[in-house]
């Protein structure tokens, strides 16, 4: 799948916001959300993410995202992006120290895929990413 203009992927915050606290996102991500003409991807890695925060208590108030996930992403429009050994690959080899795992694959599938990641981490860029905020 190459990316058309108009596809991006959402980070897991910009998600996480975009469902709960919109005024923290961008302006410019708001939009690009909201818009029914873009098509949205969201990684299995941001439901892993957001499944971990919640277990060890990063985020105490997510299990109603989590017992919702699929259903929010239907009603939204949001398309699921599968995560490929492609993916894997470029995410375990991408240079640089940041460490997140999750960030890794999101920026690794952004990449390959030729789509930019809706994110407020600046940090995605140093991968190669581009990013939209």
């Amino acid at each position: 799948m190459a990316g058309n203009s108009g596809d991006y992927l959402a980070d897991t915050h910009a998600l996480l916001f975009f469902w709960g606290e919109p005024k923290r996102l961008s302006k410019r991500a708001r939009g690009v959300l909201r818009d029914p003409e873009n098509r949205i991807f969201v990684s299995p890695a941001t439901a892993w993410e957001l499944a971990t925060k919640v277990r060890i208590g990063k985020l105490p108030l997510g299990q109603p995202i989590l017992d919702t996930f699929g259903h929010r992403l239907l009603e939204d429009g949001f398309v699921e992006l599968a995560i490929t050994t492609a993916h894997a690959l470029r995410a375990g080899s991408l240079p640089g120290p940041h460490r997140d795992p999750f960030d890794r694959m999101l920026a690794a599938q952004s990449i390959l895929e030729g789509i930019p990641i809706l994110s407020a981490d600046s940090e995605i860029e140093g991968f190669g990413a581009e990013r939209i905020w």
